[in-house]
């Protein structure tokens, strides 16, 4: 026999003070990007307190991402601190996702544990690791009783849009063998227990392209002295978002904006630089695919064609996919947890979550749990709160999708 729902919500309440506690303990060391040492320190201590098994996954980063890094605007990253943990035995396996770092942004929440630094949780990644380690505690006290293993899987750098490629890359998905993934995202303007999920595609993809162009600069009375990087710029502006009205099927969730647009020092000088920084992102992965291989034309036509030269530094991440078929076995035990009445489907984010590295692999379930109530400050507003009686029900969660489908997809315990 496998371990019941009731006896996981039941045990998820009486560690309630304990996963208040490692959520408050990541709140005030919010650390940003991929290198995360005093986070990644203490997820270690925790799952070596509770005797679970772990290692890094991630390591040192290629230098081209570090510096890709930080033409992006990230601080310079040359390793990612990612923890993989293990319990149980053997196949099927089924793996539990936390993110656990923080966004650039000074918190403004007024709350006792508020983030000691200029980097904060306002996007509730400390609450996932909390309730991740909430789970683990459970799983772990009856491990003899799944039907094979969970993998957990805690990872840095959601945020920049990468974290969970590099983890991918670094073996998360295999010795054991992932066979599927559950991940879930804390929403604070959604009522405390409620789920929302979408089947098939689940949250937009996200292409970034920054562009830095190389002109010639000079005497703005003496156009035909220079190359104008400015004017090359806004010839590219203009022909990308017009590549989407005009080569984008208007069916497909399609947006394209260029937040960041900049050059030159004096209204009489021609410079040698410009730079422009392009953000995409849709829902329609055929849609996505064309116009990542457009976008490159279009820049690299426009700047030769005015006799510039350019560096275009790209990132991709996929849209993040809820599998039909893991959608319909975890629900069941979802509702278990929160009741029946507060599942329910909801449109795709348009917002971007790299959980899709991972469901690329393997079937995936990612949902959205509401931690709050409407009109709170949403997520990444530096006054965001979480109502901290979503954490048992969150570790509730994990625990229950993971014993549950183990035991209907799983070897018999002996």
């Amino acid at each position: 026999m496998g371990i019941s729902a009731e006896e996981i919500k039941k045990r998820a309440y009486q560690l309630e003070n304990q996963i208040i506690k490692d959520r408050r303990y990541l709140h005030q060391i919010a650390e940003i990007g991929t290198d995360l040492p005093k986070t990644s320190a203490y997820i270690q201590q925790r799952l070596t307190e509770m005797g679970i098994s772990w290692k890094a996954c991630g390591g040192a980063l290629p230098q081209k991402l570090t510096a890709d890094f930080v033409e992006a605007g990230f601080p310079k990253m040359e390793k990612a601190t990612g923890v993989l943990a293990q319990i149980g035995h053997g196949s099927p396996c089924i793996l539990l996702r936390a993110d656990m770092d923080a966004l650039p942004l000074k918190e403004d929440s007024g709350l006792d544990f508020q983030s000691c630094s200029s980097a904060s949780h306002m996007c509730g990644h400390d609450s996932h690791a909390a309730m991740l380690l909430g789970a683990a505690q459970i799983l772990k006290e009856h491990e003899d009783q799944l039907h094979g293993s969970v993998k957990l899987m805690f990872q840095p750098g959601e945020e920049t849009g990468a974290g969970a490629r590099i983890m991918v890359e670094n073996g998360a998905l295999t010795s054991p063998k992932v066979d599927v993934a559950f991940g879930l995202h804390v929403q604070p303007t959604e009522a405390t227990g409620t789920i929302g999920y979408a089947a098939g595609v689940n949250s937009a993809s996200l292409d970034t392209f920054i562009l830095k162009i190389q002109g010639s600069g000079g005497h703005s009375s003496q156009p035909q002295l220079c190359t104008d990087p400015l004017m090359i710029l806004n010839q590219v502006y203009q022909a990308v978002n017009l590549l989407v009205t005009r080569e984008a099927d208007p069916a497909a969730m399609v947006t394209l904006t260029c937040g960041v647009a900049k050059g030159g020092t004096a209204v009489n000088i021609i410079p040698d630089k410009a730079e422009l920084h392009i953000g995409m992102r849709t829902l329609d992965v055929e849609a996505a695919e064309h116009l990542k291989q457009r976008i490159p034309e279009m820049i690299d036509h426009y700047v030769k064609a005015w006799n510039g030269t350019y560096e275009l530094t790209e990132f991709h991440t996929p849209c993040t996919f809820s599998d039909q078929e893991l959608c319909e076995s975890l629900v069941p035990h979802l509702a278990e947890i929160v009741g029946a009445d507060k599942v329910h489907q909801i449109p795709p984010m348009t917002g971007t979550e790299d959980f899709g590295y991972v469901t690329k692999e393997v079937p995936g379930m990612f949902v959205f749990l509401g931690a709050g109530q409407r009109g709170n400050a949403p997520l990444h507003s530096p006054k965001m709160v979480l109502d901290e009686a979503v954490l048992p029900l969150g570790a509730a969660l994990h625990a229950n999708a993971a014993a549950a489908w183990l035991q209907e997809n799983g070897r018999e315990t002996v």
